[in-house]
């Protein structure tokens, strides 16, 4: 017979297959209302068109099958966008302080499953305090821990016990003591692929989704604070303005000393400098005539030495040593005046910033005082996550051709993405980019939000691909030039995109690329991180799989694998399960194997847009756009034609805009607003 806590389990584990149950229900129904919302839309064009549209023959079967293999293509590469992460400073405080009481061996065993983990790949800091906030957990013989299908958000560590792992019934391996399964749930809601069935009684040491990404945020953040503290306290610094010193602390990198170790050799040259963030050194001088070196003084924690790098003196004049284990954090002559000489530089592009962001192109005068009733749908172009995408007209004007995006609240509340939709409106509003797609106007009823942006027939790269295979690398030039120019003006305003990817590139009617609005769009301020798990898996950049915080370097990264893709027709990072992916992705861009197809040029140009290192990526620096533009693989390339749109592009769509139409739908005549104002929502 069970014991009263072995029973309060099985009873935990009911509660919670029955919360799936519900969730399930809840996500079913939704997933109802928007199949009767298309059914209702394609009943209306089935009318419409009735008299003109002829039957399907034969080959509808094969069609079909075609449709259902490229439906599970697109849903491998769906935007995946976790719920906002932003805890205050309660959470993050009582992240810091929560533990739970394990002996030796369960801290030892649960810090070697973590650090031996490919996907999550932590440091020992990380781990000690993910260890320290697990909690332990007793399961059963012949009950599930993981349910395929289900969607999780916890990873367990197993201590005592054996679990088969299962996958449509089969057996595919065993859970041995100091394993561990479920980690890809705490970077998102992913559905479980497989099962996990106790074999015997089990001993499990468990972490949530919330509790491991607040101890890695709270971490992140004390590591970047304690680096600007160390900053502020160095005199020559003293006037420098915040951004700065944040910038600064961002390329500051860590190096650790064995006792003994000479950091700095007198005679040597150098152009680095040090702040010792933990431990003692000793400082020496080698006299002329003299054999040994004598002792010039003993610097710990929080004092600095070889400042005078930075300011072009290259040869050392004293020896360094490490006393003991030291940790030093360090910067280079390089990065140091690249980052000091931008002052003046940067403030003078945040004032033409201003200056641009004021400049508005010429408003559409039939668009000022516009509402919804003024809009006719001619078709329905797409059916997406949260709703479908209208061609509308307007009816006093029916040359005017727009596309209407409607969203279901009701989709978008009860998959949490409020807050993302909110960003991309208010990012949107202000993009006056000829290569983002416009947003015009939006309007809110009771149910739907409808985002009024300029139409863009030509199709999306994912479709160009799909004919082609792959591009060639005039076409590819051509298109990555487009999305740089987009990229450069989001990034000078601080927005970070987050989901570059062919299918969020679409042509207009000239034939010119548009990165279209997305979800993942974030305004992040100078020196500061976001930490949601958002993009499309194969693109991601390794910093967003690993919640160590990310910024616009993480579109670099994306940048690259685009580039990559359009020329190869496949991605670096890839693999048929799709759990491969990320771990495959953190080994980065060098253990990947380049097809012949994609030149020397381009193939020096993916890869440094790639590297690991977030700061290292072509266009890190402060100049940004300008060093990818200088690029080989872009030498010749006409960067002022293409802002002035008179380079022919590579391909000219076909689009043929309907002039008139009897039978366009309208709008609901309720009680319909334009959203002055996102905090309404």
């Amino acid at each position: 017979m069970g014991t009263l806590r072995d029973l309060q389990f099985a009873l935990q584990l009911k509660i919670e297959e029955l919360r799936q149950r519900d969730t399930l229900i809840d996500e079913l129904e939704l997933e109802l209302d928007t199949k009767d919302e298309l059914i209702r839309r394609l009943q209306e064009e089935l009318d419409r068109y009735r008299t003109t549209v002829s039957l399907p023959g034969p080959s509808v079967v094969s069609a079909a099958a075609s449709a259902q293999i490229e439906d599970k293509q697109r849903a491998a590469r769906q935007t995946v966008i976790s719920e906002p992460f932003i805890p205050d400073a309660a959470t993050l405080a009582m992240g810091s302080h929560k533990s739970c009481d394990k002996n030796q061996k369960s801290s030892r065993l649960i810090k070697a499953a973590f650090l031996k983990n490919d996907l999550l790949n932590l440091n020992e800091e990380e781990v000690r305090a993910i260890a320290a906030c697990m909690y332990h957990t007793t399961i059963n013989q012949g009950c599930f821990v993981l349910q395929e299908g289900s969607i999780g958000d916890r990873a367990y560590v197993l201590e005592e016990g054996r679990l088969d792992v299962t996958k449509d019934g089969q057996k595919m391996r065993s859970v041995e003591p100091g394993d561990m399964f479920g980690e890809l749930a705490l970077l998102y809601d992913c559905t479980q692929t497989y099962s996990v069935s106790a074999q015997t009684d089990s001993k499990l040491w468990v972490i949530d989704r919330k509790s491991y990404q607040t101890v890695l945020m709270q971490c992140g953040l004390s590591h970047q604070a304690h680096s600007v503290e160390l900053l502020r306290g160095l005199s020559f610094l003293q006037s420098m303005p915040e951004d700065v010193i944040m910038k600064l602390s961002d390329h500051m990198k860590e190096c650790n000393y064995t006792d003994g170790s000479y950091i700095i050799r007198q005679g040597d040259t150098g152009d680095t400098f040090y702040i010792i963030s933990k431990g003692q050194v000793t400082v020496t001088e080698k006299k002329p005539g003299r054999e040994e070196s004598i002792v010039l003084s003993e610097l710990c924690e929080r004092q600095w030495f070889g400042e005078k790098a930075l300011w072009g003196d290259d040869i050392r004049t004293v020896n360094v040593i490490a006393v003991g284990e030291v940790t030093c954090l360090i910067i280079d002559r390089e990065t140091f005046k690249d980052i000091i000489d931008g002052l003046v530089s940067d403030s003078c592009e945040e004032v033409q910033k201003s200056n641009a962001s004021k400049i508005k192109p010429d408003e559409d005068p039939f668009l000022v005082s516009s509402t919804l009733s003024d809009f006719q749908i001619i078709d329905t172009l797409e059916v997406g996550e949260f709703g479908h995408i209208d061609l509308v007209q307007l009816k006093s004007n029916i040359k005017h051709i727009f596309a209407m995006r409607v969203l279901a609240k009701k989709l978008i509340l009860h998959n949490s993405q409020r807050e993302h939709i909110r960003r991309e409106g208010r990012i949107l509003m202000e993009a006056y980019s000829p290569f983002i797609v416009r947003l015009y106007k939006v309007f809110w009823d009771v149910e739907h939000l409808y985002f009024l942006t300029e139409a863009c027939l030509g199709g999306d790269l994912s479709d160009l691909l799909k004919d082609k295979g792959n591009l060639d690398e005039y076409c590819t030039r051509f298109y990555t030039a487009c999305v740089v120019e987009a990229l450069a003006f989001l990034h000078c305003r601080g927005v970070v995109y987050r989901d570059v990817k062919p299918e969020n590139v679409i042509l207009d009617e000239h034939g010119y690329a548009k990165l279209i609005g997305s979800r993942c769009m974030k305004k992040v301020e100078v020196g500061k991180r976001t930490w949601t798990f958002c993009g499309t898996v194969g693109y991601m950049a390794p910093e967003i799989i690993l919640n160590k915080g990310h910024s616009i370097s993480a579109d670099l990264w994306s940048l690259g694998v685009f580039v990559f893709e359009l020329l190869s027709g496949g991605l670096p990072f890839d693999d048929c399960d799709q759990m491969k992916i990320p771990t495959t992705t953190i080994h980065g861009i060098d253990r990947i194997e380049f097809p012949e197809i994609i030149s020397k040029d381009a193939c020096a140009l993916i890869h440094t847009l790639c590297r690991s290192n977030p700061l290292e990526r072509l266009g890190s620096s402060r100049n940004g756009a300008k060093d990818i533009q200088k690029h080989e693989w872009f030498e010749g390339f006409n960067w002022d034609r293409l802002c002035n749109k008179t380079i022919p592009p590579p391909v000219i769509p076909k689009v043929q805009y309907p002039l008139e139409s009897s039978a366009c739908a309208l709008y609901g005549e309720g009680s319909v607003k334009q959203c002055m104002n996102w905090d309404d929502f």
